[in-house]
């Protein structure tokens, strides 16, 4: 269900699956502030929670088995809120989290879903753990996403002058570089400078480059690689 794949996906299908949808619910796709971000950051931990399960052929199979022993009838809960079992002609993956304080062996009675044996599950002790692991699958797939396009290059997924030209366009567009007023080149020059400095960090990654960015660049990259990604889909 979060990757909107059927159980007979290929690996391919999961990953691509995948891309889609981080690139779509990235919390970064709006502004620090927005009132839309921690739902935004939920669902993009979910999404990672379920490419890190489904990527991997063994916690694929381990998940699939689990799956079909809850949802033959013994009280399983599965996703957010939902004390009903779940439809076992449900075809659609969901990786459930526990609710904050919730545990595993609570209110369905008997037996019920082993929340912490998929997704990140005891690794991501608290919400920043599991910031910080999504962050990192999403980061190998940026990168890989990022060469795709022609914009990282080598093991190192370096940045090539096609990202820059893009992150420089995505700057004078965000930061008004052509506003003739002086506010409108005080912010130009404000911009130029951060971005000069991320651009003489030797060595870093493209995704090391994205975090470095302010948020207003980011919005900017991650809807431009969405295009960009989606009209690969469709064609």
């Amino acid at each position: 269900k979060i990757l909107g794949i059927d159980p007979k996906a290929t690996q391919q299908q999961v990953r691509d699956a995948y891309k889609k949808q981080a690139l779509k619910h990235h919390p970064d796709r709006v502004a620090a502030d927005s009132p839309e971000r921690p739902k935004r950051t939920r669902k993009f931990q979910q999404i990672n929670d379920a490419y890190y399960t489904l990527s991997d052929p063994s916690r694929r199979r381990d998940y699939d088995s689990t799956r079909q022993f809850h949802s033959g009838g013994f009280g399983s809960n599965f996703g957010f809120g939902s004390s009903s079992a779940p439809d076992p002609s449900d075809d659609e993956y969901e990786i459930p989290r526990p609710p904050p304080d919730t545990s595993s062996s609570s209110s369905t009675g008997g037996s019920s879903f082993p929340w912490s044996a998929f997704g990140f599950g005891g690794r991501a002790k608290t919400e920043a753990d599991a910031n910080t692991f999504s962050s990192e699958q999403f980061g190998n797939v940026f990168e890989e996403m990022l060469r795709e396009e022609g914009m990282a290059e080598g093991e190192h997924a370096a940045p090539t002058s096609k990202f820059w030209a893009l992150i420089g366009g995505v700057s004078g567009g965000a930061m008004g570089f052509i506003i003739a007023n002086l506010p409108g080149a005080v912010a130009g020059a404000v911009a130029g400078n951060r971005l000069g400095a991320v651009r003489d960090s030797r060595g870093k990654s493209v995704y090391s480059v994205f975090q470095e960015l302010e948020q207003p660049q980011k919005m900017q990259l991650l809807s431009e690689l969405a295009k960009r990604v989606f009209a690969h889909a469709i064609s």
